[in-house]
């Protein structure tokens, strides 16, 4: 089970949403110096045993085009991906805390709202005094970003070169525009003590992103400003008159940040990391997010890309719209449609449901639905469908639990799910609690020793099916609200 929680999460802008220029890429690494910087409470005792015993991973992330973010209604990202085959290996579930800011990582960790930060940090000596790093899960550098000439597309690859700074030194004398606060401006004064120059440094507020700073110079605002290698890559691709190859630091670790008294969730970790570094899944990973550029692209600039748009699909109108019908809000219903449909109205099953909401052709005949693919027809008749089924659930109080049997009845039939409540009371069971209850009973409905018992009056259910429907819808509507702020 993932969970995810915002921490008064404001709107993060895109990557490429660069009419505006405002983003928070999550591999840009200099960002994180203020972090190190801040003062921050005393650690809490909590390291792998207790994490165990709670049986829940909290992982601190931050939305953006590499690390975390909602797209065609789905959580994807580089870390996100690598937390969920974490989880699985400690053999808990994965519980997502959402940062708003830089500033506030160090007291998230210590104070034990999470157990650790999953975002590339650098690893340096001054940071380690005060947190523990895990070992490193890719190598990045400091890149200096600068335009090619105007006229660059009609000039020679050599006469191209002839223009740019291939090395720091040729900046001596020059300015490179660097946000305050950041390991960049370090990382710069050093290689001014290195190189025995000065390098002129057009100071601007650490509130201004280093993806802004990158279109300033895409927009010949600024002459140089200095990168992530890896997020100065994708930039590389699509605005092609920048160039990014001129280094300006060496090799350095990116790895998550732990709390300095977790020396058993660091051993598990950096074991962990020692063994999906040798997996192709660590690689097909890397390369979807860092290496294939185009298909990031594609995600940052479709419809779909919640973190640019603010919206989960193109049918969201719609959803709000019929979801004032239900005694739930939008987002769960969004969720049950991508559940259904992945928001596809032409989508189709092997029974023959088709439409948003998955629509049986006799539930079709019933509702007065003459076109299941019409996505407004599909929304009203799935809505009206499931106030019948939650109306048949009067007896269960708890609002919650009544919503996960109104939707196992959506999707294995009201009648089966009834005999999986008559079937929990003859097991001693509690009819009117879902987990670990009536789920249960759905699941022993695949054996024929159950669904043949005289109380069975529906036969055999492919159980796992209405239990996996019901984890994944609530699943994902935790995952919505932690990008609306809403709950039920």
């Amino acid at each position: 089970m993932i969970r995810i929680i915002r921490n008064t999460i404001t709107a993060v802008l895109i990557l490429l949403s660069l009419s505006c220029g405002h983003t928070n890429a999550s591999s840009d690494l200099a960002d994180r110096h203020q972090f190190f910087k801040k003062s921050v409470s005393k650690p809490i005792k909590f390291d792998l045993d207790k994490i165990k015993s709670r049986g829940t991973l909290r992982a601190i992330v931050f939305e953006g085009p590499t690390s975390y973010f909602l797209y065609k209604g789905q959580a994807m990202g580089f870390e996100y991906e690598l937390l969920k085959h974490f989880a699985t290996y400690l053999n808990v579930d994965l519980k997502i805390i959402v940062a708003k800011n830089f500033d506030e990582l160090g007291e998230l960790l210590n104070s034990g709202a999470g157990d650790l930060i999953a975002h590339g940090f650098t690893v340096t000596l001054d940071r380690q005094k005060s947190f523990m790093f895990s070992d490193y899960l890719y190598l990045t550098k400091q890149v200096l970003v600068q335009r090619k000439p105007k006229n660059w597309r009609a000039m020679k690859l050599h006469e191209i070169d002839k223009e740019l700074k291939h090395d720091p030194i040729h900046l001596i004398g020059d300015t490179v525009t660097i946000r305050d606060h950041s390991s960049y401006k370090m990382r710069l004064e050093n290689v001014m003590n290195e190189i025995g120059g000065l390098i002129h440094m057009n100071i601007v507020d650490s509130s201004i992103s280093t993806d802004e700073l990158i279109h300033m110079v895409h927009k010949g605002d600024i002459k140089y400003t200095i990168a992530d290698n890896t997020i100065a890559n994708v930039f590389s691709y699509h605005f092609k008159d920048l160039h990014v190859s001129t280094p300006i630091s060496f090799s350095q670790r990116a790895s998550w940040v732990l709390r300095r008294n977790t020396p058993e969730l660091k051993s598990a970790l950096d074991a962990w990391i020692t063994q999906m570094k040798k997996r192709t899944d660590y690689y097909v990973i890397y390369n979807r997010y860092f290496k294939n550029r185009s298909s990031i692209l594609r995600h940052v600039e479709s419809d779909y890309y919640f973190n640019r748009t603010g919206e989960i699909s193109p049918y969201d109108d719609l959803i709000k719209k019929y979801a004032e019908n239900l005694p739930w809000d939008w987002l769960l219903l969004a969720s049950q449609v991508y559940q259904e449909s992945r928001f596809d109205p032409e989508a189709k099953s092997w029974a023959r449901a088709h439409g948003l909401m998955q629509i049986m052709p006799s539930t079709a005949e019933e509702l007065g639905i003459t076109n299941t693919a019409n996505p407004e027809e599909s929304l009203r008749g799935g809505t009206s469908y499931l106030l019948d089924l939650w109306n048949e659930w009067q007896s269960i109080p708890d609002v919650k639990e009544r919503i996960k049997f109104t939707l196992a009845s959506y999707n294995a039939g009201l009648y089966h799910i009834k005999d999986a409540v008559s079937l929990t009371r003859q097991l001693g069971g509690n009819p009117k609690l879902w987990d670990d209850h009536v789920e249960q009973a759905v699941l022993k409905l695949t054996l024929k020793k159950y669904y043949t018992r005289p109380e069975i009056k529906y036969g055999y259910v492919q159980g796992t099916e209405p239990v996996n429907y019901v984890k994944d819808i609530l699943k994902r509507h935790r995952l919505y609200q932690s990008f609306f702020e809403e709950t039920i």
